[in-house]
Order: structure tokens, then sequence, then C-alpha cells
């Protein structure tokens, strides 16, 4: 559980942050838009993937889920994404998620003595 607050924390920040920045969004339409994406990612990029795969495998397949939910959903509310601003997004979002992989891999990885 602690896992999927940090990813929220994170993913959130740097959504709203950007849907704020980038679009017309309202601020709750932000924070809903990354909750929704935050737990996609997290069960089938960290639940599903990372667990089946690796750190690189897991972090492109949350890039490329992040541009399609937020093309998708810039769609649905009529908001102003352009493609470069939804790859921008995506972009920063996977640098996040590689390190936040890499925290996960560590802390699997370590044996209690």
């Amino acid at each position: 559980m602690l896992k999927f607050l940090l990813k929220w924390l994170v993913n959130g920040a740097i959504v709203v942050a950007l849907l704020l920045y980038y679009s017309e969004a309202s601020f709750w339409g932000a924070v809903l838009a990354a909750t929704g994406l935050t737990v996609m990612a997290y069960v089938i990029g960290d639940q599903l993937l990372l667990r089946l795969t690796n750190n690189l495998f897991a972090t492109i397949a949350d890039f490329l889920l992040a541009a399609v939910y937020l093309y998708v959903i810039s769609d649905m509310f009529n908001w102003t994404l352009s493609m470069g601003e939804i790859v921008t997004i995506s972009l920063i979002l996977g640098l996040a998620e590689w390190f936040f992989h890499r925290y996960v891999f560590n802390e699997e990885l370590e044996v209690p003595a």
C-alpha cells in the first residue's frame, strides 16, 4: 500500500501540474485523471509487467499507457492537449517510473538479516 501511495503522490504531482499548465483542465479534473492513470499504471505496469519482465519493458509500457490514456481523457473532456504535450507529460512520467521501479526492485531484492 505504501508503494501505491508513493506512486500516486509522484505521478499525481507530475500529471496535475502539467495538465494545469498545458490544458484548461480544472484542478479536480486533473486530480481525477492522475488518479485513474496511477491506478491503471500500478496494476498493469507494476503488479503485472514489472514482475514478469524488467524495468525497461515496464517503463516503456507505462510511457505508452500514459500517452494513450492522456490522449483519450483529453478528447473526452475537450482539453486542448497537443500530441507534443502528451508526449512530454508521458516522458516525464516515464522517467519518474524508471526510478520508481528501481526503488521497488531494490526493496524486493534485499534479503532481511
